[in-house]
C-alpha cells in the first residue's frame, strides 16, 4: 500500500478507536487504599508530574483533602476537561456516580486524600442531620476551627493550632477521623493522655462517645481536617 493511502486509514482508526476503558477506583494504580470500615473507604492519591490517572469511577459521594498546591485537569466522562487550581488543605465534596481522569498539569506531584462516604445512599433517604453549627468559624486559644460543610450526615472542619494551642473539651457522639494536612503532634486528654503523631496525608479513625480536649504538643503549627459522623 502506498504511503499516501495510509493517511486516511490512520485518521479513520484514530476517530474510530474506543475511549479509554473505565476501571473501578480500587483498580486505579494511583489510588492506594488506606482505611476501610462501615462508614468510609479512604484512599491516598498521588499522581506524578505531567501524568494522569486511568479513567475510574466514583460510585459513592466523597470528600477530598488536597495536600500541597496543585494544578489539575478534571476530565469527567462525557464532559469537556476543566482546569482546577487547588490550595494546600483545600477540602471539597463531590456527589458520586461519575467516572473521570485526573491529569496533573504541574511539575510537582498531585496528592490528596479521598474519603468515600459509604453510607451516602442511606443519608439521602433521611432528613439531613442537624448540627449545632453547619458553617462558621470558632476561635480558641492559639487556634481556629473552620466548619467547611455538612454533607451526607458528615460535618467537615479545617482545624489549625499553633504550638500549645488547645481545642477546649468537647463531646463526639459518633466516630470521627482526622486527616493531617501538615505534620502534627497532638495530645488528646483522654485517659492516659493519648498521643497522636501524624505525617501530612496520614489518617486516624477515632471512636464515638468520646469527651476530650486536643492540644498541639509539637513545636510547629498543626493543621488537620476532621470528619465527624452524626
Amino acid at each position: 500500500m502506498k504511503l499516501a493511502a495510509l493517511f486516511p486509514l490512520i485518521a479513520f482508526l484514530a476517530v474510530a478507536a474506543p475511549p479509554a476503558s473505565e476501571v473501578e477506583i480500587t483498580a486505579e494504580p494511583h489510588h492506594h487504599l488506606e482505611l476501610e470500615n462501615a462508614y468510609v473507604r479512604v484512599f491516598k492519591v498521588e499522581v506524578p508530574p505531567q501524568q494522569a490517572t486511568l479513567m475510574h469511577r466514583h460510585r459513592h459521594d466523597y470528600v477530598y483533602v488536597t495536600l500541597g498546591a496543585a494544578a489539575v485537569s478534571n476530565e469527567v466522562e462525557g464532559k469537556p476537561p476543566a482546569s482546577m487550581k487547588l490550595q494546600d488543605g483545600e477540602t471539597n465534596f463531590l456527589p458520586g456516580n461519575f467516572a473521570h481522569i485526573a491529569r496533573n498539569l504541574a511539575r510537582t506531584p498531585f496528592r490528596n486524600v479521598t474519603i468515600e462516604l459509604l453510607q451516602d445512599k442511606q443519608a439521602r433517604l433521611v432528613p439531613p442531620a442537624k448540627w449545632d453549627a453547619e458553617r462558621g468559624m470558632e476561635v480558641f486559644a492559639k487556634g481556629t476551627k473552620d466548619i467547611q460543610f455538612v454533607k451526607d450526615g458528615v460535618r467537615v472542619s479545617d482545624i489549625q493550632l499553633q504550638p500549645g494551642g488547645r481545642i477546649p473539651k468537647h463531646y463526639h457522639a459518633g466516630p470521627h477521623m482526622l486527616v493531617a494536612v501538615s505534620d502534627v503532634d497532638l495530645r488528646s486528654d483522654t485517659a492516659g493522655n493519648t498521643s497522636i503523631k501524624m505525617k501530612a496525608g496520614d489518617v486516624v479513625w477515632l471512636r464515638g462517645k468520646l469527651t476530650h480536649a486536643v492540644i498541639n504538643s509539637g513545636n510547629q503549627p498543626a493543621r488537620f481536617v476532621t470528619l465527624e459522623f452524626k
